[in-house]
């Protein structure tokens, strides 16, 4: 029989080791221990949800300063090069896409374009429509910088079967729904978001 300390043989750590080094389990215990009849089945989810968006988003901001680009500038271009041809998108667009405010867009097309990764120019038709375009040097960041950040989410993701995968990521959208709908709020900010 395995120790706590030893893998078992279907090559997963023994549950006792898993318990040792993870405090979640802990801090419901003592909080029921500390006032019976609290109700902790929460903090087995939420904890480790907070836990792994800061984790997350750390490693995301870590792998986009090493490609020169920052969270917020990413965004703005992939929302552009995933409208497809000819990646361009009104201003509006870009904050309902983005979920971010209309002053959040501001700042972040005047840095892009800044950078040279955007055009702005005046939409034809409705008057202080502003049309924002994705250049050559933007489009070539955005496709270099998603494989990274995707291809190094992946690999975090490797402990879980394709499988689990699916079914976490159908169990997550549930929750973020529901929740959206209990809270009154359909915002979705990115972590590291500005």
């Amino acid at each position: 029989m395995a120790s706590g300390n030893q893998a078992r043989d279907d090559g997963h750590d023994s549950p006792t080791a898993h318990d040792a080094a993870y405090p979640v389990a802990e801090i419901a215990a003592a909080w029921q221990r500390e006032r019976p009849g609290t109700p902790v089945s929460s903090i087995g989810i939420v904890t480790p949800i907070w836990q792994l968006a800061k984790l997350l988003g750390d490693d995301r901001r870590r792998v986009l300063a090493g490609a020169g680009v920052d969270p917020a500038t990413l965004d703005l271009l992939s929302v552009l090069r995933r409208s497809g041809p000819p990646y361009t998108l009104s201003t509006r667009e870009l904050g309902r896409r983005s979920l971010v405010t209309a002053g959040a867009v501001s700042q972040r097309v005047a840095r892009a374009e800044r950078e040279g990764l955007v055009t702005r120019r005046p939409g034809g038709g409705r008057p202080r429509t502003v049309l924002v375009e994705l250049t050559r040097a933007g489009h070539d960041l955005v496709e270099s910088t998603v494989d990274q950040v995707l291809v190094r989410e992946a690999e975090l993701l490797e402990s879980l079967t394709p499988e689990q995968q699916a079914q976490l990521a159908g169990l997550l959208r549930i929750l973020l729904q529901d929740t959206q709908r209990r809270l009154g709020d359909d915002r979705i900010g990115h972590v590291g978001a500005d």
